[in-house]
């Protein structure tokens, strides 16, 4: 009989192990990424501290796109992301996909911090 594994806990899997190797601090922290059906998260989070930084995402009410789950959508929340991080003076993070393909919402978020100030 053949099984037919969930796509989330297989994600989660993938992201399990680039978590062991990807880590924020205070000076590079890491701007983790989560993508549901209807929206898309942003944040930078310091692990040393446990502390979350700055955030972004498609519910802020700075992100007025008419669809809040397509590539424009995701790029206005890199660019909130990228402005929220140099308020904070921050400017090279580390990029963690959350075992999410970099293709996409992905990386269209990604290419819009890139071109607002973020280096990773």
């Amino acid at each position: 009989m053949i099984t037919k594994k969930d796509k989330n806990v297989v994600r989660k899997k993938r992201h399990g192990r680039v978590r062991t190797k990807v880590s924020g601090t205070a000076a590079r922290p890491r701007l983790n990424v989560f993508r549901s059906n209807k929206h898309i998260y942003a944040q930078l989070v310091d692990d040393v501290n446990g502390v979350t930084l700055a955030s972004a995402s498609t519910l802020d009410k700075e992100c007025d796109t008419a669809s809040k789950s397509n590539k424009e959508a995701a790029a206005k929340v890199g660019e909130l992301i990228a402005k929220r991080a140099a308020d904070k003076d921050v400017t090279t993070v580390v990029f963690d996909r959350g075992g999410y393909l970099f293709h996409g919402r992905v990386k269209a978020l990604a290419d819009a911090a890139r071109e607002n100030g973020l280096q990773f």
